[in-house]
């Protein structure tokens, strides 16, 4: 399974009832840390396939999300659970530290 691509309209039905809980990295193709995070998301939706949704929402294309869920920087990485948020980080993330917050999200 590859990277899942959310959208304003996608997003509840992809994201919050989903029955997996779900990355979801917000990211804008003219942001340069978003690009370094991007491989790393992609493995990772493909090692953690049949555990979480992994997926991503371009804040430009998207701002109604974005601006609901209060990012103001990216990337942002939120984990959903049930509709709701379990984590987040902001920033560029290392895989092992997006590893670890998957694990403990799960």
């Amino acid at each position: 399974m590859s990277t899942h691509h959310f959208t304003d309209n996608n997003f509840r039905k992809e994201v919050l009832d989903s029955n997996l809980p779900v990355l979801v990295d917000f990211w804008a193709s003219w942001c340069g840390p978003c690009k370094m995070i991007a491989p790393i998301i992609d493995e990772l939706a493909k090692e953690y396939a049949d555990k979480i949704k992994i997926g991503k929402i371009d804040v430009d294309a998207n701002p109604k999300i974005a601006t609901e869920y209060g990012v103001m920087s990216i990337p942002t990485v939120i984990f959903f659970k049930n509709g709701k948020i379990m984590d987040q980080a902001v920033g560029a993330t290392s895989k092992p530290d997006l590893k670890r917050k998957i694990e403990e999200n799960l």
